[in-house]
Order: structure tokens, then sequence, then C-alpha cells
């Protein structure tokens, strides 16, 4: 007799993974634990080893379960994606994102619009606020999965592996600011500046620049609105620090003005809420790593 791997078996048993209990898993997919129960006694039966290992605070996965975790959501996505491309359909479900609003300005309506042309019945909820509030977002698993930045690092093998995109850091202002604050005939002034939350990468980038640099500075300006920053630079009032792919097309990038330090680029990534993701996160941190870099 022939052996073969069910999917709805396979779907069952990454459900469970995912769940960290059979009942928990039970209410996700709508089935009985002992439902659930029968099909992983025979999933056990197939692969003829032991998958599960009941504990008092649920189950987990033996050595052969976590390999074959790998093989199941590999299976399921192939199979999901050749049905989705035959039927038109594509995935369902509900996938609540998180993305910074210089991303999102972007990036986000070429990324939203592909993977709704590809799974039209996916439903995307975006929730855009900086990294670190995102991040408090994903401990919370008020979020699915989020566009993240991260320090960026020249060293090709280290902490950069997972980087999909880097983004140079860049000085932005309105016409002319750069000529006020740096003209060498004029008295010296703190440099005003408007910055995003101090615990994200622009902030501290542009404070640790001016700093390394001798120039003093004040904050004239802290909003997590990006719409906030860049109102008050085309006013002439302060420096703001954004990525470069972002600047609005009215602002000047004043990177290389003498007087002003350089900034260092950030690296972008996806993070998501769980070690085991669930298929429509997959697909859509997938999508991102394949399309980000040719936006």
């Amino acid at each position: 007799m022939s052996l073969s791997l069910d999917i709805d078996l396979l779907r069952s048993f990454v459900a469970i993974a995912q769940a960290g209990s059979l009942s928990r898993a039970a209410q996700r997919i709508s089935r009985t634990q002992s439902a659930l129960s029968q099909q992983m006694k025979r999933l056990e039966e197939v692969v003829d080893q032991p998958l599960l290992q009941r504990t008092g605070r649920g189950v987990v996965l033996t050595g052969a379960g976590e390999r074959l975790l790998g093989h199941a959501q590999r299976l399921l996505r192939l199979h999901d994606e050749a049905l989705a491309d035959m039927t038109g359909k594509g995935l369902s479900g509900t996938l609540r994102f998180g993305c910074p609003d210089d991303y999102a300005a972007a990036f986000l309506p070429d990324l939203l619009r592909q993977f709704a042309s590809q799974h039209p019945q996916a439903l995307v909820e975006v929730i855009c606020e900086p990294t670190p509030r995102l991040l408090e977002q994903l401990a919370r698993h008020a979020l699915d999965l989020a566009l993240i930045s991260l320090p960026d690092t020249l060293s090709p093998g280290a902490a950069g592996d997972d980087i999909i995109r880097r983004e140079p850091l860049v000085w932005i202002g309105s016409p002319g600011l750069e000529a006020a604050l740096f003209d060498p005939l004029a008295p010296r002034v703190p440099v005003p500046l408007a910055l995003s939350d101090p615990d994200t990468l622009d902030h501290i980038a542009a404070c640790e620049a001016l700093q390394a640099a001798g120039l003093p500075y004040r904050i004239a300006y802290a909003s997590s609105n990006l719409a906030g920053l860049t109102a008050l630079a085309r006013s002439g009032q302060a420096l703001a620090v954004m990525t470069q792919t972002a600047v609005p097309s009215d602002l000047h990038v004043l990177n290389g003005v003498p007087g002003l330090p350089p900034l260092p680029s950030v690296g972008i990534t996806v993070k998501f809420d769980r070690a085991r993701p669930n298929h429509l996160s997959q697909a859509f941190a997938d999508h991102i790593r394949h399309t980000l870099p040719m936006l």
C-alpha cells in the first residue's frame, strides 16, 4: 500500500503546532478536539513516528514533529498557491499588518495592490506606527506581522541576513534652510529638528550625528506622525530626518551640505508576532521579500 501525506491532516497538524494545544487548535479551525486527536493518530501512523508530546500545558512537537512541520508548511503553501492560481480565488482571511509611516508612503500602495490582485479575498488591516510601537504590538499579538527598521550593518554575514532592503537616512528641509542655518557669517544657532519618537532609529541617528560633530541642536517638534514632521520641514522651521525613498518631491535632501554630518542607513525586514505564523501571514511576508527590493 502506497503512503501519502493528506493535506487535511497536515493542515490540522500545523494548526496544533501553532496553537500549542489541541483545544485551542480545535477552536481555531472549528473542529472537535477528539476529531483532531484522531487525525494526529492517523498522521503518526503514516509517518510511523510520534509527532506530538502531551504536557500539562498543552502539546509540544517531538523531533520528528519539528522536521515534519517545515515540510508541512511548504506543502500547504504550494498547495494553496496552486489552488488559488487555478481557481482565481487566492487566499482568504484577515491579516493585521503594521508599517511605519514613511514605508507606508513609499511602498505600501504597490505591496497591497499586487497582493490583492493575487488574493482578492484576503483582507489586510494596516496600522501605521514607528518601529518601537509596532514591536510592542507584536509582543501583545495585536499584529500578525510588521515591516520594521533595524540598525544597518555593513558586515555581510552579521545581523543583516534578514534585511530585505537598505534605505539611507537623509536630512530634509525646505529650499534655502541650509544656507540660513550654516551661513559662516551668521551667529551659530542650535539646529532645529523635527523628529519622530525618541526611541526610533531616525531620532537616535540625528542626535548622535550632531553630537559627534559638535553641533548644538534643539528638538523643535517631536511626533510619530509623518505628516506633522514634513509639515514643519516645509515651513522652513526645522530639519527632519527620514528614509530617502519617502522624501516628498517639494522638500530638499540636504545630505552633503557643508556643516551637516552624514547619517547611517537602516535595514528593513518583516517580523511576525509568533514563531510559527499562520499561512496568510507567511504568504504576505514572502510577497514583501520578493517585491520590496524591486520597488
